[in-house]
């Protein structure tokens, strides 16, 4: 066979999402260096990252959980809205059970922590284009433990009180009734047991549920 005419070995493309600069650059050099991995665009925050994935099309989306306008969670839940192909890989910071119970409800199947040692991310970008799922068995055993009690609307409420917005801004902001946020935020104070929708956000974000 012609050298000319061969097919080359496919690539393996991927959409890298990272709000520091810095963390964005690192995780694009270490990828780069492998012969079969193909970094296609880089996002600094999630709306720019979900265009880019749906602009290129890559085979894998490697994304940070916190970012502006967009968390990589909400990446995740509307590209598996939307049913696209493309397989999400969290890369975080935080090992809480909250957080990979609601990654692998977004769709993810892989769920890494930063502190990870750096020759095993390209190979669990490998095996997760292979089919394969890539999580901490540790956290994936206490994921199950502790449920998340919280509903997706008082999760929405609950982060904007979090944030300090009050209940008219809230209503505003969701179209809703300011009766139905304080409903809302009420059953959210109660699940968890908090005196106030300051602790409840608090502890709901320690749990790895906002």
């Amino acid at each position: 066979m012609n050298p000319a005419t061969r097919n080359p070995r496919k690539k393996i493309r991927v959409v890298i999402a990272e709000d520091q600069g810095m963390v964005l650059g690192a995780l694009a050099t270490l990828l780069e260096i492998e012969t079969d991995i193909a970094v296609v665009a880089r996002a600094k925050h999630g709306a720019e990252a979900l265009t880019a994935v749906l602009e290129h099309k890559p085979e894998i989306f490697l994304t940070d959980i916190e970012m502006p306008e967009m968390s990589g969670l909400d990446v995740a839940a509307e590209l598996k809205r939307r049913h696209w192909p493309t397989k999400v890989i969290i890369l975080t910071t935080f090992a809480r059970a909250g957080y990979l119970r609601r990654a692998l409800e977004a769709g993810a199947a892989g769920y890494l922590l930063k502190d990870m040692a750096a020759e095993k991310l390209a190979d669990a970008v490998r095996r997760v284009q292979s089919g394969l799922r890539v999580i901490d068995p540790e956290l994936a055993a206490e994921a199950w433990v502790e449920p998340d009690p919280l509903t997706d609307r008082e999760r929405q409420v609950l982060r904007l009180a979090g944030d300090g917005l009050a209940s008219f801004d809230i209503a505003s902001k969701l179209s809703l009734s300011e009766g139905t946020v304080r409903n809302y935020l009420s059953e959210a104070i109660s699940k968890l047991g908090a005196a106030n929708r300051v602790e409840a956000a608090r502890i709901a974000k320690t749990k790895g549920w906002l």
